[in-house]
Protein backbone atom coordinates (compact mmCIF):
# COMPACT_ATOMS: atom_id res chain seq x y z
CA UNK A 1 0.00 0.00 0.00
CA UNK A 2 1.36 3.42 -0.91
CA UNK A 3 2.62 5.84 1.74
CA UNK A 4 -0.21 8.29 1.02
CA UNK A 5 -2.58 5.90 2.80
CA UNK A 6 -1.63 7.85 5.93
CA UNK A 7 -3.59 10.80 4.50
CA UNK A 8 -6.87 8.91 4.35
CA UNK A 9 -9.76 9.75 6.67
CA UNK A 10 -8.89 8.25 10.08
CA UNK A 11 -12.57 7.40 10.60
CA UNK A 12 -12.71 5.32 7.41
CA UNK A 13 -13.36 1.64 8.12
CA UNK A 14 -12.92 -1.46 5.98
CA UNK A 15 -16.03 -3.61 6.51
CA UNK A 16 -15.19 -7.25 5.77
CA UNK A 17 -18.12 -9.65 5.31
CA UNK A 18 -17.13 -13.31 4.89
CA UNK A 19 -18.48 -16.49 6.46
CA UNK A 20 -14.98 -18.03 6.61
CA UNK A 21 -13.40 -17.19 9.99
CA UNK A 22 -9.89 -17.87 8.68
CA UNK A 23 -10.40 -15.38 5.84
CA UNK A 24 -11.79 -12.75 8.21
CA UNK A 25 -8.88 -13.14 10.61
CA UNK A 26 -6.35 -13.02 7.79
CA UNK A 27 -7.85 -9.88 6.28
CA UNK A 28 -8.10 -8.19 9.67
CA UNK A 29 -4.43 -8.88 10.38
CA UNK A 30 -3.34 -7.67 6.95
CA UNK A 31 -5.41 -4.48 6.97
CA UNK A 32 -4.64 -3.58 10.57
CA UNK A 33 -0.94 -4.04 9.83
CA UNK A 34 -1.39 -1.04 7.50
CA UNK A 35 -3.05 0.95 10.32
CA UNK A 36 -6.53 0.70 8.82
CA UNK A 37 -9.68 0.38 10.90
CA UNK A 38 -11.42 -2.95 10.29
CA UNK A 39 -14.75 -4.47 11.28
CA UNK A 40 -15.53 -8.07 10.34
CA UNK A 41 -18.88 -9.85 10.00
CA UNK A 42 -19.68 -13.51 9.43
CA UNK A 43 -22.83 -12.83 7.38
CA UNK A 44 -24.60 -10.18 5.36
CA UNK A 45 -27.35 -10.11 7.95
CA UNK A 46 -24.86 -9.34 10.75
CA UNK A 47 -23.49 -6.42 8.76
CA UNK A 48 -26.93 -5.02 7.94
CA UNK A 49 -27.88 -5.12 11.62
CA UNK A 50 -25.35 -2.36 12.35
CA UNK A 51 -24.82 -0.71 8.94
CA UNK A 52 -25.28 3.06 8.74
CA UNK A 53 -25.89 5.21 5.67
CA UNK A 54 -23.27 7.71 6.89
CA UNK A 55 -20.53 5.09 7.30
CA UNK A 56 -17.12 5.98 5.88
CA UNK A 57 -14.76 3.55 4.22
CA UNK A 58 -15.38 0.57 1.96
CA UNK A 59 -16.75 -2.98 1.93
CA UNK A 60 -14.94 -6.22 1.14
CA UNK A 61 -17.58 -8.86 0.43
CA UNK A 62 -17.38 -12.59 -0.17
CA UNK A 63 -19.59 -13.58 -3.09
CA UNK A 64 -20.99 -16.89 -1.83
CA UNK A 65 -22.25 -16.92 1.78
CA UNK A 66 -25.02 -18.79 3.59
CA UNK A 67 -28.17 -16.71 3.58
CA UNK A 68 -27.76 -13.45 1.70
CA UNK A 69 -24.95 -13.51 -0.88
CA UNK A 70 -22.39 -10.76 -1.37
CA UNK A 71 -24.04 -9.36 -4.53
CA UNK A 72 -27.45 -9.45 -2.81
CA UNK A 73 -25.96 -7.55 0.14
CA UNK A 74 -24.50 -5.00 -2.26
CA UNK A 75 -27.93 -4.39 -3.79
CA UNK A 76 -29.55 -4.14 -0.36
CA UNK A 77 -26.96 -1.58 0.69
CA UNK A 78 -27.78 0.51 -2.36
CA UNK A 79 -31.47 0.29 -1.46
CA UNK A 80 -30.61 1.58 2.02
CA UNK A 81 -28.44 4.37 0.58
CA UNK A 82 -25.25 2.85 2.00
CA UNK A 83 -22.90 3.97 -0.75
CA UNK A 84 -19.60 2.45 0.38
CA UNK A 85 -17.28 1.45 -2.49
CA UNK A 86 -17.32 -2.34 -2.69
CA UNK A 87 -14.65 -4.92 -3.48
CA UNK A 88 -15.70 -8.55 -4.03
CA UNK A 89 -13.69 -11.66 -3.19
CA UNK A 90 -14.61 -14.26 -5.77
CA UNK A 91 -13.96 -17.85 -6.80
CA UNK A 92 -13.31 -18.54 -10.49
CA UNK A 93 -16.82 -19.85 -11.11
CA UNK A 94 -18.39 -16.72 -9.60
CA UNK A 95 -16.82 -14.19 -11.96
CA UNK A 96 -19.94 -13.66 -14.14
CA UNK A 97 -21.95 -12.81 -11.01
CA UNK A 98 -19.32 -10.30 -9.93
CA UNK A 99 -19.12 -8.74 -13.39
CA UNK A 100 -22.85 -8.02 -13.11
CA UNK A 101 -22.25 -6.44 -9.70
CA UNK A 102 -19.50 -4.23 -11.14
CA UNK A 103 -21.88 -3.11 -13.88
CA UNK A 104 -24.19 -2.18 -10.99
CA UNK A 105 -21.56 0.00 -9.34
CA UNK A 106 -19.10 -2.23 -7.46
CA UNK A 107 -15.52 -1.01 -7.81
CA UNK A 108 -13.51 -4.22 -8.25
CA UNK A 109 -13.13 -7.93 -7.56
CA UNK A 110 -10.24 -10.21 -6.66
CA UNK A 111 -9.98 -13.95 -7.15
CA UNK A 112 -9.28 -16.13 -4.14
CA UNK A 113 -6.70 -16.74 -2.83
CA UNK A 114 -5.93 -13.02 -2.84
CA UNK A 115 -2.56 -11.50 -3.58
CA UNK A 116 -1.91 -9.31 -0.51
CA UNK A 117 -0.30 -6.30 -2.28
CA UNK A 118 -3.09 -6.31 -4.87
CA UNK A 119 -5.72 -6.49 -2.14
CA UNK A 120 -4.15 -3.59 -0.26
CA UNK A 121 -3.95 -1.48 -3.41
CA UNK A 122 -7.60 -2.23 -4.21
CA UNK A 123 -8.70 -1.35 -0.68
CA UNK A 124 -6.80 1.91 -0.77
CA UNK A 125 -8.35 2.80 -4.11
CA UNK A 126 -11.81 2.09 -2.65
CA UNK A 127 -11.09 4.24 0.42
CA UNK A 128 -9.89 7.09 -1.76
CA UNK A 129 -12.98 6.76 -3.94
CA UNK A 130 -15.19 7.02 -0.86
CA UNK A 131 -13.36 10.11 0.36
CA UNK A 132 -13.73 11.75 -3.05
CA UNK A 133 -17.43 10.92 -3.38
CA UNK A 134 -18.18 12.19 0.13
CA UNK A 135 -16.41 15.44 -0.71
CA UNK A 136 -18.56 15.81 -3.80
CA UNK A 137 -21.75 15.09 -1.83
CA UNK A 138 -20.79 17.63 0.83
CA UNK A 139 -20.15 20.31 -1.80
CA UNK A 140 -23.47 19.53 -3.50
CA UNK A 141 -25.28 19.78 -0.17
CA UNK A 142 -23.67 23.14 0.60
CA UNK A 143 -24.48 24.44 -2.87
CA UNK A 144 -28.09 23.34 -2.48
CA UNK A 145 -28.35 25.15 0.85
CA UNK A 146 -26.95 28.32 -0.68
CA UNK A 147 -29.35 28.13 -3.62
CA UNK A 148 -32.25 27.66 -1.20
CA UNK A 149 -31.18 30.91 0.47
CA UNK A 150 -31.70 32.96 -2.70
CA UNK A 151 -34.84 34.95 -3.31
CA UNK A 152 -36.99 34.21 -6.35
CA UNK A 153 -35.60 37.28 -8.13
CA UNK A 154 -32.03 36.30 -7.31
CA UNK A 155 -32.66 32.82 -8.72
CA UNK A 156 -34.04 34.37 -11.91
CA UNK A 157 -30.98 36.58 -12.29
CA UNK A 158 -28.66 33.69 -11.52
CA UNK A 159 -30.19 31.65 -14.33
CA UNK A 160 -29.78 34.58 -16.72
CA UNK A 161 -26.14 35.39 -15.90
CA UNK A 162 -25.10 31.73 -15.96
CA UNK A 163 -26.64 31.59 -19.45
CA UNK A 164 -24.12 34.29 -20.43
CA UNK A 165 -26.37 37.33 -20.53
CA UNK A 166 -25.07 40.76 -19.51
CA UNK A 167 -26.65 42.83 -16.77
CA UNK A 168 -28.32 45.03 -19.41
CA UNK A 169 -29.75 41.96 -21.19
CA UNK A 170 -30.98 40.55 -17.89
CA UNK A 171 -32.65 43.85 -17.07
CA UNK A 172 -34.46 43.95 -20.41
CA UNK A 173 -35.56 40.30 -20.06
CA UNK A 174 -36.87 40.72 -16.51
CA UNK A 175 -38.15 44.28 -16.95
CA UNK A 176 -35.94 45.81 -14.26
CA UNK A 177 -33.20 48.44 -14.31
CA UNK A 178 -29.49 47.81 -14.82
CA UNK A 179 -28.72 49.03 -11.29
CA UNK A 180 -31.34 46.71 -9.81
CA UNK A 181 -29.75 43.78 -11.63
CA UNK A 182 -26.34 44.84 -10.32
CA UNK A 183 -27.63 45.00 -6.74
CA UNK A 184 -29.30 41.58 -6.93
CA UNK A 185 -26.24 40.10 -8.62
CA UNK A 186 -23.96 41.38 -5.87
CA UNK A 187 -26.20 39.90 -3.17
CA UNK A 188 -26.53 36.52 -4.85
CA UNK A 189 -22.75 36.35 -5.33
CA UNK A 190 -22.26 36.90 -1.61
CA UNK A 191 -24.91 34.35 -0.70
CA UNK A 192 -23.35 31.79 -3.03
CA UNK A 193 -19.90 32.43 -1.57
CA UNK A 194 -18.47 33.19 -5.03
CA UNK A 195 -15.60 35.67 -5.29
CA UNK A 196 -15.99 36.02 -9.07
CA UNK A 197 -18.37 35.24 -11.89
CA UNK A 198 -15.99 32.49 -13.05
CA UNK A 199 -16.24 30.84 -9.62
CA UNK A 200 -20.03 31.14 -9.65
CA UNK A 201 -20.19 29.63 -13.14
CA UNK A 202 -17.95 26.75 -12.07
CA UNK A 203 -20.24 26.04 -9.10
CA UNK A 204 -23.29 25.84 -11.34
CA UNK A 205 -21.58 23.79 -14.05
CA UNK A 206 -20.35 21.31 -11.43
CA UNK A 207 -23.88 21.01 -10.09
CA UNK A 208 -25.24 20.35 -13.56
Amino acid sequence: MRADSENLDPQATVFVVDDDAAVRDSLRWLLESMHLKVQTFDSAEAFLAVARADARGCMVLDVQMPGMSGPALFEECKRRHITLPTLFLSGHGEVPVVVDAIKGGAVNYLLKPCNNPQLLESVQAALEADETSRGVRQREKLLGQRLDGLTTREREILEQVVAGRSNKEVGRTLGISYKTVEAHRGRLMRKMGAASFAELLQMMLTRA
